[in-house]
């Protein structure tokens, strides 16, 4: 059975079943603060378990994205090294949210495996929860009862609240599970040991493949655990372990999943797979790697320096690292598998296909940058090891290269092994560990209970496109703190004119007001499953009281305007450049806006001044805002609506329309686009390879701007004393400004070749050394053109100079190659230790270095111990 074939099959089953297909969330998560990527199948469902929102179906079914290499499920690590973990891999599920439970999620995972798959019984093994006596939590007898019923007892295994109690995080909805193990090994090892003795013990052939997470309890912040209102079932096939057990495999890698991707890695590189085992590994660490960036990429998550966007390069940089070190590819080559992965899974996620130049483009470029980074890291541990005495390499130096130059740690341990050295790798990891101490602690977040105020009172939600002032009640709130923002209260309301952060929109703030006139500022509005959060400084003094809810009207309206101009120049910018762009990101403040779009070339003046006339001309042409709501997805598309990539649209969706303009957009707009004002774009550049970023300004942004603009031209005016052509009266003063500077540098070559002939007869040789050490009156350019022009008439050579120019003082050290050679002297050092007395330091290479400092009268002291330094050591 192919892959295809097993995932459509899975799906079937549970829509016969009376389950609803919904399509994979994206991989990467926008709002959802815990979470960077969705790791789990369940992430697109969380607002249902904790009750923030009610599902339109309470059956669904679908096949996840997910990627696991952060936080506690992180797999990288692994990945390569064994034949079953991955980065990026499918999760098959089945959802029940307060419908059926244990029972029917049992019989089903039973009946599909055994009767639709056709797995063997005697090869399947089921884990059941042995309880907690600590928490006061019993064994799953319910489980335990229906598993009795499919399974010999010997096929039965308790597990521990470690293997077999599914926890949301610390805090939430939580249960008992039941796993379901198969034992793949051939019959002669499945008759020495025991499956029961190898399940959940990372044996590559006795794996699990399906979780069955019954959800009954909410875990609170003290830790005790309260029974949840409604009962849920979550579960999770792994779909590549499932297609290895299904297709006779005894390795996810020798699936139909990996093998296409192998084989173009095989025929590239040259190397055979299956061969050797450091080369098997390279191309299993590649064919892994390029799914889970490819789809990051798709998803909308470019490769970037932080967050998430860091992850997806260290992925990235992973999969480079094993093909330059085990396959000898010094080139970018994983871009070129993009074309095999598209055919392969577009069909199943057509965001591939659609995305399928970006990723590439994406790929190349990240592999060209990295292979650079490579070259420096190794010309940069060539000097450590130089600079090391004896065999033993710091592990804070080895640190520095990783974290400074990204430069991968096993390759380090491998090149000094090579070269006879060891790697003080407890340093190293001591170093990594504060590294990550900081980061933990810098996004530790605690959390309290929800303290319901109105309990039974369901929120109405945002109500802001009409109206910013509304009469509220505070239905929950609860106390977090983390180090960043400290100690903060986040309230829920029954309704909120309060815009929350989200499409690229920042979120809103104001004021709430009692009726006793007591203020509580809203610091800002965020969206997290599904709740409308509201960040306070403090609660009010009486929280059962109604209150006025205030949004800052003036940031609105700046922010309003922002993102209205962010429609109207993704339109200028499709019908400019063509209609191959597509936005890839955004963010809309009161101060600015940022638009990031695909396209393969720096725009030209004339093509920024095309798309600020096409803006700035529907702005004049004072379009009506269209606003339509709760428009059907499809049908939204269908009337031509633009929807952007990475996001999650529901059934229905808003459209957002001015003229020929018309996206599905969730955020606030102007009523008609004369409130823009004028549109002004203040920069453009790259963000990656085939992706541009436009910043830009309107409404009273662009007014101030345009005064500064005036105020600066009157004063240029003023300055070249109101010339009647002040532009011409400035570029006669920049060629006046160029011919001073051509007679300054002549006279400046001069005045140093004057002092030149005085300063060779200054010259003293003292054991086979002529030397100089002087104050002189250079700049350091006459400096360095006196010193080579000795150095190029006189051998034996070595002088120290020093200059003070504008407080600042700058020594400069030339010495002969024959003295570097024979005397093993060394500019940079001589200078590393004269910078002392200047309060300064510098360095350079052994035959001419400056060092510069801020101590003028150290001067005479570090012309006097030159001479003791040099003939001291010489």
């Amino acid at each position: 059975m192919k892959s295809q074939d097993i995932r459509n099959t899975f799906l079937n089953f549970f829509e016969s079943k009376n389950h609803k297909v919904v399509p994979s969330a994206p991989m990467v998560i926008k709002d959802d603060p815990s979470l960077m990527f969705t790791n789990a199948g369940m992430n697109q469902f969380k607002e249902y378990f904790l009750g923030t929102s009610l599902p339109k179906n309470p059956r669904v079914t679908d096949t996840q994205k997910c990627l696991r290499v952060s936080g506690k499920h992180n797999d990288l690590e692994e990945v390569g090294r064994d034949t079953y973990h991955h980065t990026m891999f499918e999760m098959l599920g089945n959802w029940s949210f307060g419908d059926y439970f244990k029972k029917d999620a049992i019989e089903w995972a039973w009946e599909l495996l055994t009767e639709v798959y056709g797995i063997e019984k005697d090869r399947l093994f089921a884990t059941v929860f042995e309880g907690s006596p600590e928490e006061d939590i019993p064994l799953d007898q319910e489980a335990l009862a229906l598993w009795k019923k499919l399974l010999p007892e010997d096929q039965i295994i308790f597990g521990n609240k470690k293997d077999n109690f599914w926890e949301m995080g610390d805090q939430g909805p939580c249960g008992p599970s039941s796993e379901i193990h198969v034992d793949i090994r051939p019959a002669g090892e499945r008759s020495e040991v025991p499956a029961r003795e190898l399940v959940n013990q990372d044996h590559p052939q006795v794996v699990e493949i399906w979780n069955l997470v019954f959800i009954q309890f909410n875990r609170k912040a003290d830790g005790s655990l309260e029974k949840l209102p409604q009962q849920h079932v979550d579960t999770g096939m792994g779909f590549e372990r499932l297609c290895m057990v299904l297709q006779g495999k005894t390795s996810n890698y020798d699936t139909d999943i990996f093998t296409p991707i192998i084989k173009e890695i095989e025929s590239i590189a040259g190397v055979p797979y299956g061969k050797h085992e450091e080369t098997d590994i390279a191309i299993r660490v590649i064919s892994d790697h390029i799914r889970a960036v490819a789809f990051a990429i798709a998803d909308g998550q470019l490769p970037g320096n932080t967050g998430a966007g860091y992850v997806i390069r260290r992925i990235l940089r992973r999969a480079i690292r094993y093909g330059f070190t085990f396959l000898n590819q010094k080139e970018a080559f994983i871009y070129k598998l993009v074309d095999r992965l598209v055919k392969q899974m577009g069909e199943a996620f057509p965001e591939l296909k659609s995305q399928k130049n970006l990723i590439e483009n994406v790929i190349r470029e990240e592999e060209n940058s990295f292979l650079r980074t490579l070259e420096q890291g190794l010309v940069r541990l060539e000097e450590i090891i130089k600079q090391t005495e004896g065999k033993l390499i710091s592990g804070q130096k080895a640190f520095e290269l990783y974290d400074t130059y990204g430069f991968p740690i096993d390759l380090t341990a491998l090149i000094l092994s090579d070269k006879g050295y060891n790697l003080d790798t407890a340093a190293f990891e001591q170093e990594l560990q504060k590294q990550k101490d900081r980061a933990r602690e810098a996004t530790k977040m605690t959390s309290g209970d929800w303290v319901e105020v109105h309990p039974n009172q369901e929120a109405e939600g945002f109500i802001g496109y009409d109206q910013l002032q509304a009469e509220v009640k505070l239905l929950r709130y609860r106390q977090v703190e983390s180090q960043k923002e400290g100690k903060r209260y986040q309230l829920v309301l029954d309704k909120t004119p309060f815009y929350p952060e989200g499409g690229g929109q920042v979120g809103d703030k104001g004021y709430l007001e009692g009726p006793a006139g007591e203020i509580v500022h809203i610091e800002d509005t965020r969206r997290e499953n599904n709740q409308i959060i509201h960040l306070t400084k403090e609660l009010p003094a009486d929280v059962k009281v109604n209150f006025k809810a205030a949004v800052n009207a003036s940031a609105r309206a700046r922010t309003a305007a922002n993102h209205s101009a962010t429609h109207l120049l993704h339109q200028a910018l499709r019908s400019v450049l063509g209609s191959h762009v597509e936005q890839k990101g955004s963010m809309v403040g009161p101060e600015y806006l940022r638009f990031d779009f695909s396209h393969f070339a720096k725009l030209t003046n004339e093509e920024l001044e095309q798309v600020e006339s096409f803006v700035n001309d529907r702005i004049a042409e004072k379009i009506e805002l269209e606003d339509r709501r709760e428009v059907p997805f499809q049908e939204a598309l269908d009337r031509g609506a633009i929807a952007l990539f990475g996001e999650k649209y529901g059934e229905t969706v808003r459209t957002v329309r001015f003229g020929k303009s018309m996206e599905l957009c969730g955020g606030t707009h102007v009523s008609n686009t004369a409130d823009i004002w004028h549109f002004k774009i203040t920069s453009e550049g790259a963000v990656a390879a085939g992706v541009r970023r436009i910043e830009a300004i309107t409404f009273e942004a662009a007014k101030h701007y345009f005064q500064t603009q005036a105020a600066s031209l009157t004063a240029i005016g003023q300055m070249v004393k109101n010339h009647k052509d002040p532009q011409k009266a400035i570029e006669q003063l920049q060629q006046e400004n160029a011919e001073l500077k051509k007679r300054v540098e002549s006279l400046l070559k001069d005045k140093a070749k004057a002092a030149k002939d005085n300063l060779r007869n200054e010259l003293e040789e003292k054991d086979g050394i002529r030397f100089l050490a002087k104050k002189v009156d250079l700049d350091a350019a006459g400096i360095k053109d006196v010193s080579f022009e000795l150095g190029s008439e006189l051998d034996n050579l070595l002088l120290l100079f020093a200059t003070e120019q504008n407080g600042k003082v700058l020594l400069s050290c030339y010495i002969s190659k024959e003295l570097v050679e024979k005397r093993d002297l060394h500019a940079g050092k001589v200078v590393k230790e004269l910078g002392k007395y200047i309060q300064g330091g510098g360095g350079g290479q052994p035959f001419y270095a400056t060092a510069g400092g801020r101590n003028p009268q150290g001067i005479d002291q570090a012309l006097k111990a030159a001479r003791e330094l040099v003939f001291t050591e010489k």
